[in-house]
């Protein structure tokens, strides 16, 4: 009797056994609660695969959660699927009167455009309980608090992945795993290729990447201000924060990266309001720049609340020195897990200390200390982590290098992918990289650029790593592109619609029996098209939107894609004609900041008439200055860009003058104190015999 129970007991030990390996065993794997992450593993289950989400954190949802309530994506016909759907459910969230406490719905909409179904804006305890409903319905079992052991983390037969364990010792295996991590983590310790940092303009045939010493004008400083310690004194040191000036030329490469920041939830309702806390750790020096700045004569306010639900706000970085803690956070992509704690604690404090500095320092002018004592932390957001956000906003960590990089070309839709598996549509969007003293001994940031794009496919091979490399992960977040192409896609929807095209792909690697590089995509469009996700909807390629060709005009002509430029690194298309493909602009920001100098090759020497070429619309300046450099010396000229140009159409004449033959004229267009929209689209040099 006694033999039997034993036994009984060994076997029930045996099948408890059993149960939990078995419990750790899953179709496939999803590692990374972000909003990609969430919508893969919700997928996957729907698909009726078995699916585990593990998230190293104790709350789902990224970014989407972690404050950014604003909803980034520029053409929202773009977002289709469970991205949609999200948005659709945080609509149908605020339709309950019970969710308007602090403002009534009507309130809130009165100065906004509604959409029937959708809603873009949200508090991010919405955004929580959302994502937690969709989990719960779907019946995902997730992880929390475990993280993937960095040494020895992945087990691979081959090329493909057998298990991931966690730093206790937890073992996942599964068929297929998907990395949904901002940080690249399974991708990289799988033995993937991926890059850090700006590649050269050279890498992939851009013009925007790399290095952007000329190229940034946005979030500047208006004035000069001394970087220096001991003002004027560069013997003292430079301040903290600060870097010498960059060696190199724009479009080089390098290893720098867009600046992190926390997306703060703020109300000025004072009941619900936290005051700012002075951080443990505060170091002055650390906001001397911001505080010369202020006495330089910079009194715009340095950052940027947008208003969610109930007064409260989605708060992100604005102008010259603000939320952006910029340049300190180049090893966190492939740092361990105590390095980016430490680059997170300082963005931590950083932001906190700055945050303090703007509402109590007696240097901050007192109408911008006022702001910064009516609006503060929301009590009721993030109650678990002292009402401060869980998230740093990583706008980009490594990104795949697979065998096929996305890349301004596609954004422009030069290049339209025929394997889509959804789309991108915000801009070009970096921020900046670096903060640095210029030769002339100035504080300078350098990085920021926003290139508008067209609504554009992302590519299936983008989110498969190189068949050699791995047969059975995918890469929604950290996907294969470039610096400046990462910039547009690494939107939280859009890692919304990549999570559950990934776990789409992977149901059917599994059904398959066949690698991820091998999946029919055919079947995967099907299946994509079939849960509403949107693959295209804009198909000719931007080259052939040409207005006037530059070749059909007469005399020399330089586009503004051939022209030396400061700044106007927006892109206009939309009002016509214009030569080539599009035009450029000023966004009408940074005044005296932008220039552009178009310079001809000419024949010979002789008198030309010079023309520059604009398209008109009522928000363009009036007041335009334009100096031509002749071989009689220079020539200014203040051009109505209102006004309609009287040469074709298209030109408006600035005059006629002596130029020597080949480089030495030019014409500059700058955006000095000018009242709106610069435009900058084409010079012409038309020879001619009047003096």
């Amino acid at each position: 009797m006694k033999s039997s129970l034993i036994g009984l007991v060994f076997l029930f030990l045996v099948g408890l056994s059993a149960n939990i390996a078995l419990a750790d065993r899953y179709d496939i794997v999803v590692y990374g609660g972000t909003s990609g992450g969430v919508t893969a593993a919700i997928q996957a289950s729907r698909l009726g695969k078995s699916v585990v989400l593990i998230e190293p954190t104790k709350f789902l949802g990224g970014l989407t959660t972690g404050g950014l309530g604003a909803t980034d994506i520029g053409n929202k016909r773009a977002i289709g699927g469970m991205s949609r759907e999200f948005y659709k459910r945080i609509h149908q969230h605020y339709l309950n009167n019970d969710k308007w406490t602090r403002e009534t719905r009507e309130a809130y909409f009165k100065d906004r455009p509604q959409n029937e179904d959708t809603m873009w804006t949200f508090e991010p305890s919405a955004a929580s309980k959302v994502y937690d409903d969709m989990i719960r319905e779907a019946k995902v079992p997730v992880v929390f608090g475990e993280r993937l052991n960095l040494d020895s983390g992945v087990v691979k037969e081959g090329k493909k992945i057998v298990k991931i364990v966690m730093e206790s010792g937890r073992t996942f295996e599964g068929s297929v795993f998907i990395d949904a991590t901002y940080e690249g983590d399974l991708m990289a310790k799988a033995g993937v290729s991926y890059h850090v940092g700006r590649e050269s303009n050279q890498t992939y045939g851009e013009t925007i990447n790399g290095l952007q010493i000329e190229g940034a004008v946005k979030h500047q400083f208006i004035k000069n201000v001394d970087p220096f310690v001991v003002p004027g004194n560069p013997q003292s040191g430079l301040l903290p924060g600060v870097t010498p000036m960059p060696e190199g030329k724009d479009g080089d490469a390098d290893h720098r990266i867009q600046a992190y920041n926390f997306r703060l939830c703020t109300t000025d309702k004072p009941e619900n309001r936290r005051p700012w806390d002075k951080p443990e750790g505060y170091n002055e020096l650390r906001y001397e720049l911001l505080l010369r700045n202020f006495e330089a004569g910079d009194m715009r306010i340095p950052w940027n609340p947008i208003w969610m639900p109930n007064r409260k706000t989605d708060t992100n970085n604005n102008f010259a020195f603000s939320t952006d803690n910029i340049g300190m956070n180049y090893d966190y992509p492939d740092g361990n897990y105590s390095v980016r704690e430490k680059i997170w604690k300082e963005h931590e404090v950083y932001t906190k200390g700055l945050m303090w500095t703007l509402a109590n320092h007696p240097r901050v002018p007192e109408q911008i200390r006022e702001v910064f004592n009516r609006i503060a932390l929301t009590k009721d957001e993030f109650p678990d982590n002292n009402n401060w956000p869980r998230q740093l906003y990583v706008r980009e960590a490594r990104r795949m290098v697979s065998d096929y990089v996305m890349s301004e070309k596609n954004c422009k839709r030069i290049e339209v992918v025929p394997d889509s598996v959804g789309m991108g549509a915000y801009n070009m969007d970096s921020h900046n990289t670096q903060r640095y003293v210029t030769k002339d001994g100035f504080a300078r940031n350098e990085g920021d650029i926003q290139i508008s794009v067209r609504p554009y496919p992302i590519s299936y091979r983008s989110i498969i790593p190189k068949a050699s490399e791995s047969t059975n992960l995918l890469v929604p977040v950290c996907l294969a592109a470039s610096h400046i192409a990462y910039g547009s896609i690494r939107m939280e929807p859009v890692f919304m619609v990549m999570g559950q095209s990934a776990a789409t792909a992977a149901a059917l690697a599994i059904d398959g029996k066949t690698t991820v590089q091998n999946v029919d995509y055919t079947k995967l469009q099907t299946q994509l098209l079939k849960d509403g996700q949107v693959l295209d909807f804009e198909s000719p390629p931007m080259s052939a939107k040409v207005s006037v060709s530059k070749e059909k005009l007469g005399g020399i002509v330089v586009d503004d894609q051939e022209c030396e430029r400061t700044g106007f690194t927006s892109e206009g298309h939309s009002s016509t004609p214009h030569v080539n493909t599009g035009y450029l602009h000023d966004d009408n920001s940074e005044k005296g900041a932008q220039k552009a100098r178009f310079t001809p090759n000419l024949p010979k020497p002789g008198m030309y008439r010079v023309s520059m070429s604009y398209s008109i619309n009522k928000n363009r300046a009036t007041n335009v200055p334009v100096t031509i450099h002749t071989a009689d010396g220079d020539k200014k000229v203040i051009v109505n860009q209102q006004s309609k140009p009287t040469v074709d159409e298209l030109f408006f004449p600035l005059g006629t003058f002596r130029f020597e033959a080949g480089k030495s004229g030019y014409v500059e267009i700058s955006n000095a104190n000018t009242n709106g929209h610069v435009i900058i689209d084409a010079v012409q040099w038309v020879e001619t015999s009047k003096p």
